[in-house]
This record gives C-alpha cells, sequence and structure tokens, in this order.
C-alpha cells in the first residue's frame, strides 16, 4: 500500500506541474474545487465572455506565424548561413521542456490577488513584446554596436553585432511564448470546466488560435509596411526589413490588447494559500517524470516511439518552409545584391500566403478527425496522414530540384525569378500538408490519452512523456539539419528529403504499433509550436 501511495502521489504532483503544456489540456479532476483546478469564479461565466477571456491566445499565435514564416530568412540576411539556421531554433524544445513544466507548477500553486494564470500571462506578455521589438530593431542596435556603416542597399556582408541581438530577442520570445500559451490554455480548461465543459473552452482556444494565425501570416505576406510606415526604413534596415519591423509592430499592438482583453474578463479568484501542496518544489516534476517512466503501459511505449518518428519527419517543413520558397522556387539569395534579394523576399512573403492556406486547411480538417477516427481507428488516420506527409515532402524535394536545374552552378546561375507553374504546386503543397497537420495536432494527444485512460495512468504523466517525444526529435533535426546541409550543399532538399523518409517510416510503424484507439479525448489540442 505504502508503495501504490508513493506512486499516485507522484503521479498528482506531476499532473500538477505539467498541466500547462503547450500541446495539450489536461481537463480531468478540474470540477472538484479550487484547490483541484477551478479558477474558483463565484458565478457562471457567459460563452460570450469565455470567447473574449481567451482573446491572448490569438494575440500570441500572430506573433508565433510571424516568427515561423520571416525569422529563418531574416537572420540569414544578417550573416547567419543557412547551415547554422537550425541552431537557431533550438531553444524552442528546450523551452518547451523545460519552461512548461516549471511554470505549470507554480501557476497551479500561485496566490496572487490577480489569480493562478493571469500573472504568468501577464509577465510573458511583456517579454514577448520586449523579445520581438528586440529582434525588429536587431538591424539598426546592431549598427550602433559596431556594425558596419555602409547603407544596407549596398551592403551584403554579415552584420555579427545585429546577429548576435536577434538571437538574443529569438530566445526570449521562445521562453516567453512558452510562460504564456500554457497557463492561457489551463486558464480556459478552469474557466470552462463545469457550464460549458473543457471540449467548448478548448474549441474556443483553437478558434482563437486559427485566427491568430491567418491573421499573422496575412501580416508577413504584406510588403507594404515600409511603404505605409517610412519611418521604419533607416540606414541598416531597408525594405525587407522595415515590413518585418512593421508586422511585430503590429503583433505588440495586439498582444497587449488582447492580453488586456482578456486580464479584465477572466474573473479568476485568489487561491487559498492553505489548499496549496507545497511539497518537493519544481524540479519534483521532473523527477516524477523520469521515476514513472517505468510504470507506463506497454501501448505507450509505441505511441511514443511513433510520435517521435512523426517528429522527425515534420520539423524541417516548420523551420525551413518559407525559406525553400525564397530559394528554390523564386531563386533568391537572402544576402544577394539587387534583384536575387528581392526575389528572395517575394518567395518569403509568398510562402506565408502558403502557410495562410496551411492554417485554413489545418482548421477545416480538425472538424473531421473525430468522425475519420471513429471510422478508420486513430492509427489508420495516423498513418494515412504520415503517408500524405511523405508525398508531399517528396513532392517538395522533386520541385525544388528541378526547379534549380539540379543545382549545377552552371545552369541556376542564370535562373531569374519563379516559374508559374511551379509557384501553383508550390503554393498547392503547402496548402494540402495543412490536413495532416491537422492529425499531428490532435491525434497523438488523443491516442496517448486513451491508451493512459484504459489502465489507470494519470493524464498528468501522459502529457509529460509525450513532451519529451516531442522535442527531442526536435533537438536532433535542430542540431543535426546543420551539418547535413554543409554536407550536400543542396539548399533545403536534404532537410526535406529526409522529413520525407521519416514520414514513409512512421506511416509504416503507426499501422504495427499503435493501439486500435478510436475515440478522440477530452484532451482537444490545436498547438502552436515550441
Amino acid at each position: 500500500m505504502n508503495g501504490d501511495g508513493s506512486k499516485e502521489d507522484a503521479n498528482r504532483r506531476l499532473e500538477w506541474a505539467t498541466l500547462n503544456m503547450e500541446r495539450a489540456v489536461v481537463v480531468s479532476e478540474t470540477t472538484k474545487g479550487d484547490g483541484n483546478g477551478n479558477a474558483g469564479r463565484k458565478a457562471p461565466i457567459s460563452i460570450v465572455r469565455l470567447f473574449l477571456a481567451c482573446m491572448v491566445s490569438g494575440g500570441i499565435q500572430y506573433g508565433w506565424a510571424l516568427q515561423l514564416s520571416l525569422l529563418s530568412p531574416y537572420s540569414q540576411t544578417l550573416g547567419i548561413s543557412h547551415s547554422y539556421v537550425s541552431l537557431t531554433w533550438i531553444c524552442g524544445p528546450i523551452a518547451g521542456f523545460v519552461v512548461q513544466p516549471i511554470v505549470g507548477y507554480y501557476s497551479d500553486r500561485c496566490t496572487s490577488k490577480m489569480g493562478r494564470r493571469r500573472p504568468f500571462i501577464l509577465a510573458g506578455c511583456i517579454i514577448i513584446c520586449l523579445s520581438v521589438l528586440v529582434i525588429g530593431f536587431s538591424a539598426d542596435i546592431g549598427r550602433r554596436l559596431g556594425d558596419t556603416k555602409e547603407h544596407c542597399s549596398t551592403f551584403t556582408g554579415s552584420r555579427w553585432s545585429a546577429a548576435a541581438v536577434y538571437i538574443v530577442g529569438f530566445w526570449f520570445l521562445d521562453f516567453a511564448n512558452n510562460t504564456v500559451q500554457g497557463p492561457a490554455r489551463a486558464m480556459m480548461a478552469d474557466l470552462a470546466a463545469g457550464q460549458h465543459g473543457p471540449n467548448v473552452g478548448q474549441a474556443i482556444f483553437s478558434l482563437w488560435m486559427a485566427l491568430g494565425s491567418v491573421l499573422g501570416y496575412l501580416s508577413g505576406a504584406n510588403a507594404k509596411w515600409h511603404d505605409w510606415l517610412p519611418w521604419l526604413k533607416t540606414a541598416a534596415c531597408c525594405d525587407a526589413c522595415a515590413n518585418l519591423k512593421g508586422a511585430f509592430l503590429t503583433a505588440v499592438v495586439l498582444i497587449i490588447i488582447s492580453m488586456s482583453v482578456t486580464l479584465w474578463l477572466a474573473g479568476e479568484e485568489r487561491l487559498d494559500k492553505e489548499s496549496v501542496d507545497t511539497s518537493g518544489g519544481a524540479c519534483s516534476a521532473f523527477m516524477d517524470l523520469f521515476k514513472s517512466l517505468k510504470n507506463l503501459p506497454p501501448a505507450m511505449f509505441s505511441v511514443l516511439a511513433v510520435t517521435a518518428v512523426t517528429w522527425l519527419s515534420w520539423f524541417p517543413f516548420f523551420q525551413y518552409n518559407t525559406d525553400w520558397m525564397g530559394r528554390e522556387i523564386f531563386h533568391g539569395e537572402p544576402q544577394g545584391s539587387g534583384s536575387k534579394a528581392d526575389l528572395y523576399e517575394a518567395g518569403v512573403r509568398e510562402g506565408a500566403i502558403g502557410l495562410l492556406f496551411c492554417s485554413v486547411a489545418l482548421g477545416v480538417t480538425s472538424f473531421f478527425i473525430p468522425r475519420l477516427c471513429r471510422k478508420l481507428t486513430s492509427r489508420v488516420v495516423w498513418s494515412v496522414s504520415s503517408l500524405m506527409v511523405f508525398v508531399l515532402m517528396t513532392a517538395m524535394v522533386v520541385l525544388g530540384m528541378v526547379s534549380m536545374k539540379g543545382y549545377r552552378p552552371s545552369l541556376a546561375a542564370s535562373l531569374s525569378g519563379p516559374d508559374h507553374s511551379f509557384k501553383g504546386g508550390a503554393l498547392a503543397i503547402f496548402a494540402l500538408i495543412g490536413i495532416p497537420q491537422a492529425v499531428l495536432y490532435s491525434v497523438p494527444w488523443a491516442v496517448a490519452s486513451e491508451v493512459a485512460t484504459e489502465d489507470g495512468g494519470g493524464q498528468g504523466l501522459t502529457i509529460g512523456v509525450l513532451n519529451i517525444a516531442i522535442v527531442l526529435p526536435q533537438l536532433v533535426i535542430a542540431l543535426g539539419a546543420g551539418p547535413i546541409d554543409g554536407a550536400f550543399n543542396k539548399g533545403n532538399t536534404p532537410a526535406f528529403g529526409i522529413g520525407a523518409a521519416f514520414a514513409l517510416i512512421c506511416a509504416v510503424l503507426a499501422l504495427i504499433l499503435l493501439p486500435k484507439t478510436r475515440g478522440v479525448s477530452n484532451a482537444t489540442v490545436m498547438a502552436g509550436g515550441h
């Protein structure tokens, strides 16, 4: 009995510490009172107020969409080589693994007058706003710190001070994103519990994130910011850089507005200090997580293995999507002179339009996933989605190779501008990949949750271990993509080729290893990225 009691206590602490994980929401045990997960509201919250209280998730996702579509290309204009761009993204999985459990632990135990979640949302949003300002003005700050005084329209070299400032801002942005999204998602589960139910709360959360993504990609595709706000252009920051500044300045405005609405309408009550369990500290979340791995049901290890391979196939697309459009389809160069730089920026903007189509396809597909899982089983849906990723990434490899004339310098040097059929094909690929992306953001969590429920495991443990299966593959790709890129010297093709290979492996493993589950659990997810 003592062994069982200690294991239950460890799992209970882990559930509290991992409730705020970005890629899932724990909704069990949320209706038992203030000490067990409720926001402790005195009166039921209306559906309109619940909808508006979640507005901050849309503002954060707007900024994330800009980060996803613009920052890999922008970092290369500062002098960070293509083979090292992946290393700048390594902060994402680190933040997801380290920040989320710590923030989750302390937000569950926060006794501030503002409530449990709102202090972390406020602090995270402030850091996000400062971070995007640092990123947007990194070229100007770098010039002040000693970078070249040559005008940006003629200079094509590296600006290392600006690059250093950019990296600092990028890392703070990723850590702040993880600080906000976990408590925001948990707060929705708190507020919706009882009257509306967790599915309603998370559906609203997903809707705001979808809206933020669409608006963010539209903003990233806009080439008129420097015309509308001419003061954004400086000697260190020309048209493309000024457009990025404008997009990020709108992100600051939207985040401040959405944060204010959320803080005003999400009426959390102060948590009673006597009901707070402070035993163990934040480090206990990590200790319990690894100790509890041995208690996982056998089927869960299969889910973790397939999840890890799935993310190995997807991470190259998340890193290089708009860069691929700018390089392989539009034949531009981030540090090129004249027309080459203009073509690259046009390709990046077109890539942002493609990601907008991807978000729309993702949102539409998400409505059909529960029905498909019930009819075909979750493992078949997962396998088919991975097979679709294999086909689409293979198409990206072939399209890029053909567009770049096999990367033969003698032929590629004469390329200027996109072929319209290739551009149309690339946009179609971006749109279609939103279909399996909807599966990526929901089915793995549902399968893991269902396996844990059938075997009597805790949902907190499920989320914690599944997060490991996500961040470790991201670290592998972030560390390995650069050397592979340098070895082949064929742009983004090697990374997408590796992604396609892992997607094919995943399609087979899903059918062989995954259990036959049909339901989509209450752990509804519309994830952003780490």
